[in-house]
């Protein structure tokens, strides 16, 4: 146990490093919690900071996410053992998990960070990659479909179990136990986008938003 400890609490650590939040810093104390929507995240980034901010955002978020997800369970780290009773594809996920919650619960800033979806996008690359397919086609199609970025994110998260029922006959376990939390997680994380979508008041990206009424 451990292992899973010790690992687990480095994900966290890591996960809790903002993208946002550490740009902003560089870019003379920025602090985006305080501009547009309050969010840390890579959109209210976008839309405070511009392009070249937001891209370095993703980067370090999705890139902590593919980092927990893909390196860290393999990684051997001085006075602890592996441990055989713990398998690879849960301690994969359960690192996985917690990078995803440092990013929304970053306890270098206060517990106030993103939504956690670049960090899962970083996730999904190093856990399955071949599912980012049909998640970032989910996440487009409803885009353009209605301009909500917040729609389209939960949607696509969800796209991931559904992608593992329907391409495997046997699904691991780990994975799909894993991204039915994340649904569930990042649901919660964007329960405001919900309210404000059923209020109607939701900022819409109209750029990507094609199939808007004219």
């Amino acid at each position: 146990m451990l292992e899973l400890g010790i690992k687990t609490l480095i994900a966290y650590l890591l996960g809790a490093l903002i993208g946002s939040l550490i740009v902003g810093q560089l870019r003379g104390g920025v602090d985006i919690r305080t501009l547009g929507s309050g969010n840390a995240g890579g959109t209210n980034a976008l839309r405070t900071q511009g392009y070249g901010f937001a891209f370095w955002v993703m980067v370090i978020d999705i890139g902590k996410g593919w980092l927990a997800a893909a390196v860290l369970p393999t990684l051997a780290i001085p006075f602890v053992d592996l441990d055989p009773a713990i398998g690879r594809d849960w301690l994969a996920v359960a690192c996985a998990s917690a990078v995803v919650i440092g990013h929304v619960y970053p306890v270098w800033y206060g517990f106030r960070g993103g939504k956690g979806a670049a960090t899962l996008l970083g996730v999904l690359t190093g856990l399955y990659p071949v599912a980012l397919i049909p998640v970032l086609l989910v996440w487009l199609l409803t885009v353009m479909i209605t301009g909500f970025v917040g729609l389209a994110t939960m949607l696509a998260v969800a796209a991931f179990p559904v992608y593992l029922l329907v391409s495997t006959a046997s699904p691991p376990i780990a994975l799909l136990t894993f991204g039915c939390a994340m649904l569930l997680f990042v649901c919660y994380t964007h329960r405001a986008n919900i309210e404000r979508m059923l209020q109607g008041s939701e900022n819409r990206v109209r750029r990507l938003w094609l199939f808007r009424p004219r």
